[in-house]
């Protein structure tokens, strides 16, 4: 493996894994809302512009793509994929894609209600095409980190 390479992924355990083992699902899923409406209220204060379209698409996108791979807790099958068609058009109109934000992160929500009431294998992960395998705990605390800073890029 690349000298890179390992130190993302070394990184990904450092900054996901090891916080995300600490944590409870409902202390995950407390994270999850309050960054979700930390994130619609500042997307409510924010111009429609092209550049913020952009960046909310890939908020988006990243978002769905991390509940497909989520499910693969629940038994649907892994598939190796990017996140391309999970992302929204950037033609979208800014409303539609702030209530497009808003019932992602609901599903997110709902998606991880469902996996905590779930009796998910030990050890289990599901890989990341970056970070390499991450917990189904890891990757809750990846798409909140990931929104939260992503969105930051709003403006």
């Amino acid at each position: 493996m690349k000298p890179t390479k390992l130190l993302t992924r070394w990184g990904a355990q450092l900054l996901i894994e090891r916080p995300a083992r600490k944590l409870t699902f409902s202390e995950l899923i407390a994270q999850l809302e309050q960054s979700g409406k930390q994130m619609t209220e500042r997307l409510a204060a924010c111009p429609d512009t092209p550049p913020n379209r952009r960046q909310l698409c890939h908020v988006i996108g990243m978002e769905r793509w991390g509940q497909r791979r989520l499910r693969v807790a629940l038994g649907e099958p892994f598939l190796t994929e990017e996140y391309d068609h999970y992302r929204p058009s950037n033609e979208r109109p800014w409303d539609e894609l702030n209530v497009e934000w808003d019932s992602t992160r609901q599903s997110i929500l709902a998606l991880a209600n469902d996996l905590s009431q779930t009796s998910i294998p030990v050890g289990l992960k599901i890989p990341h095409n970056q970070f390499g395998p991450l917990s189904v705990k890891g990757w809750l605390r990846y798409l909140d980190v990931h929104a939260s800073s992503e969105g930051k890029r709003i403006k």
